[in-house]
């Protein structure tokens, strides 16, 4: 659910990832922001 380790599992490739229910809510908020970047073509975070 770390927002580090969810741009990681994007960046090698992943499409899921795992973490305890608690996370879940800033693992699919870290998720979302990463989805947007890529769309808009950013590569750095902000």
């Amino acid at each position: 659910g770390n927002p580090e380790s969810i741009a990681f599992c994007r960046a090698v490739g992943f499409d899921y990832v795992s973490c305890s229910p608690f996370r879940v809510p800033v693992a699919r908020l870290a998720a979302a922001q990463l989805a947007i970047r890529h769309k808009i073509g950013e590569t750095e975070p902000a």
